[in-house]
């Protein structure tokens, strides 16, 4: 919608005035655009242009006497008119492989924690990872371990290798035989489908006349409600390498801006609730300060894609940065970490 209120002159001006700030981090003027790019024009006509593009919401002036800085309006029109995004670096896409060769065999979480890493050592931003919904991810094997008297160890595997376990109270004691029992009923039954089917399905159970009559249907019912069948997971999110973000210019020597970027990772609920959203994405998504929504981190962007288990997504990675990234060649880093963890994570 913004290209069609910009003209060719226009757009050029505007991507050279944030390709320059996000290189420099410092406000730019009219005759740094006259000199760095050959664009033709004068640096009067540069600032009259740059004058026309403050007042329709695409550059903001910090002080009179400074240069032009990019609003959240002006980066959205760059991020969206970006077409060919570079390719990574042999050094950089060699440096994600190796990083994964290492984790073969490894449990999920542990995979997760090293995407974490790499993302913010190779990008120099926060790395982020939202780790799989319990609820959606696919049943594989559940098993019902006898503590004591009516106490029960449950223990849940997924398709991905993650393990869940849950200590439990049972209305009436049942013996290891009986356990094993219904965990043989449920592992027959339900395998290979997502523990929200699942539920659904244990719900649909409840609902059968016959559960009422037959003593192993009504065990299994109660066990999966008191099991992990009748909640909903908590999200769970992965931050690593927040120092990055604390290195960068604009944030160096602004403490109440680190405090509360700090603070905003440190909660992870708003976070986790912004990674939910970006799981229904296609591709790369990226959130330019006020459009996430979170008011700590409206200085910063996220630049989020999904991962998947075969063809099923499970869960979201991504990185949160300056407003003042370098959006081509991060978008590329995440896009290529994303379909590498999931190929990983495919093969396991």
């Amino acid at each position: 919608m913004d290209t069609v209120l910009l003209g060719e002159r226009e757009q050029q001006i505007l991507k050279a005035t944030i390709h320059t700030y996000i290189t420099t981090a410092e406000p730019v003027g009219s005759r740094t655009i006259a000199r760095k790019f050959q664009l033709g024009l004068s640096a009067a006509t540069i600032r009259n242009v740059m004058a026309d593009l403050e007042e329709m919401g695409f550059l903001t002036q910090p002080h009179t006497s400074a240069g032009r800085v990019p609003t959240d309006k002006g980066y959205r029109f760059y991020v969206d008119s970006l077409v060919d995004l570079p390719a990574l670096s042999k050094a950089e896409s060699a440096r994600i492989d190796a990083g994964y060769q290492t984790t073969l065999h490894k449990e999920i979480e542990e995979l997760l924690e090293v995407t974490t890493k790499l993302l913010s050592l190779i990008t120099q931003q926060a790395g982020i990872v939202l780790l799989p919904r319990l609820a959606y991810m696919v049943f594989k094997r559940i098993e019902f371990v006898r503590l004591h008297p009516k106490k029960v160890m449950v223990l849940l595997v997924t398709q991905t290798g993650l393990l869940e376990n849950k200590v439990i109270e049972l209305d009436e004691d049942l013996m290891q035989e009986q356990l094993d029992g219904i965990a043989r009923f449920l592992n027959n039954r339900f395998a290979g489908l997502s523990l929200h089917t699942v539920r659904e399905r244990v719900a649909a159970l409840m609902a059968e006349e016959k559960a009422q009559y037959d003593t192993l249907l009504q065990r299994t019912v109660q066990l999966c409600q008191k099991a992990f069948l009748d909640e909903e997971q908590e999200g769970e999110v992965f931050v690593g390498g927040t120092t990055n973000i604390f290195k960068q210019p604009e944030f160096v020597s602004d403490l109440e801006k680190l405090q509360a970027i700090f603070q905003a990772l440190e909660e992870k609920k708003r976070l986790i609730q912004i990674l939910d959203a970006c799981l229904h994405a296609e591709g790369v998504k990226v959130l330019i300060g006020s459009e996430s929504r979170i008011e700590e981190i409206q200085d910063c962007s996220l630049v989020t894609h999904t991962y998947q288990y075969g063809d099923r997504t499970i869960g979201v990675l991504g990185i949160l940065g300056p407003k003042r990234m370098e959006y081509p060649r991060l978008i590329s880093i995440v896009d290529y970490t994303a379909k590498a963890l999931s190929r990983v994570l495919s093969a396991e």
